[in-house]
């Protein structure tokens, strides 16, 4: 059975796969917007962050894959925290949450707007701010990148190391710690930010999100907002793998191969300033070579169409891929992207794909 939870602006919806059809088993939290779910592997918990407007973030948990749900304590900066001289810092929005490695049991990290590293050791009882990575000297220089403050949307730890994290921040660019969050530097090289007046700025880069390999995790892929990017090095450095002429270029999603870190797919958008389908066409693309060629691949998919996939939206297992749209279309491939099938056009706008 394949399941895959979809956080919508009007709840979270679980679907699952008995090996001959996708159907909707589950909805939880009808009516409020839920940015991100995830299930623990380690413990089978699937957590849920809400954002409820007027009445602010809240976070969720199910131990019984979604049949109830616990609200369990969001996190909150520290009293006395500013996000700029004069005005305190507070949560606005729970962006990711990642749980952490084996070593680590109980152990949970949540990105946050403004851009905080909140991190729980006990499941949730109690949270923490990763002070080092807020009191960087640059951090109150960080700005909004689609949101009005900067974020953390991609927190990935490494599975050799559970000391290495990286997380990645709109806008302010990849960020590394190799003890745990005691210190942390950037991991910028390479990139550019065209809207800045030295694109190439240690500090200001404004990555969409960031997928390493799982089987090789010294290679990254990262689709910013300035192109696509791959790195083979473990983030040192990054050389960007877009198509000058074609629809590799701007977009949100990036999906990697489980064996194959060279293999990875997007969900193509026209530009930072017609945030449509590229072309006016869904599609997916893919590449086998690590960005060098990339392939087009529309069946399934309709034509013309105008939405595009949010960051978290685009998900893999094995060859079963799975994305939703700003106007809630959810789609499944099963033959590693070459065809699709459209599994729903009646969602709320989809902010989050991610297998169970």
């Amino acid at each position: 059975m394949s399941t895959v939870l979809v956080g919508t602006r009007k709840g979270l919806f679980i679907y699952a796969n008995d090996g001959e059809a996708w159907r909707c088993d589950r909805v939880a939290h009808l009516g409020v917007p839920v940015p991100y779910a995830v299930r623990d592997r380690r413990t089978g918990t699937i957590w849920a962050s809400l954002d409820h407007g007027h009445w602010g973030v809240k976070l969720s948990r199910s131990t019984d894959d979604g049949v109830t749900w616990e609200e369990v304590a969001a996190p909150t900066f520290p009293e006395g925290s500013e996000l700029r001289d004069g005005e305190p810092a507070t949560v606005k929005y729970l962006w990711v949450i990642t749980p952490g490695p084996e070593d680590r049991p109980g152990r949970l990290y949540i990105g946050t707007d403004p851009g905080g590293l909140f991190r729980t050791d006990d499941d949730g009882a109690t949270w923490q701010l990763e002070e080092a990575l807020w009191n960087l000297p640059h951090r109150k220089g960080w700005f909004g990148g689609g949101r009005d403050e900067a974020g953390i949307h991609s927190v990935v730890i490494d599975p050799r190391d559970s000391r290495r994290i990286l997380v990645a921040v709109s806008c302010a660019g990849v960020f590394e710690t190799l003890d745990e969050g005691a210190t942390w530097r950037s991991r910028n090289v390479g990139l550019k930010a065209d809207f800045l007046p030295d694109p190439s700025a240690e500090i200001g880069q404004d990555p969409h999100i960031v997928v390493p390999g799982r089987g090789d995790f010294d290679t990254m892929w990262q689709q910013n907002h300035c192109g696509v990017y791959v790195s083979t090095d473990g983030a040192a450095t990054w050389k960007e793998v877009s198509e000058s002429d074609g629809p590799a270029k701007f977009g949100f999603v990036v999906a990697v191969d489980d064996d194959d870190p060279l293999t990875a797919w997007l969900v193509p958008a026209d530009s930072d300033g017609c945030r449509v389908a590229h072309g006016c066409a869904l599609s997916v693309l893919r590449t086998t070579d690590g960005g060098q060629t990339w392939t087009r691949h529309t069946d399934g998919l309709p034509t013309p169409a105008y939405d595009i996939a949010y960051r978290h939206a685009l998900d893999n297992r094995g060859s079963t891929l799975v994305f939703g749209t700003t106007t809630g279309n959810l789609y499944a491939s099963s033959d590693r992207g070459d065809t699709w099938a459209c599994l729903s056009t009646n969602l709320p706008m989809v902010y989050s794909v991610r297998f169970a």
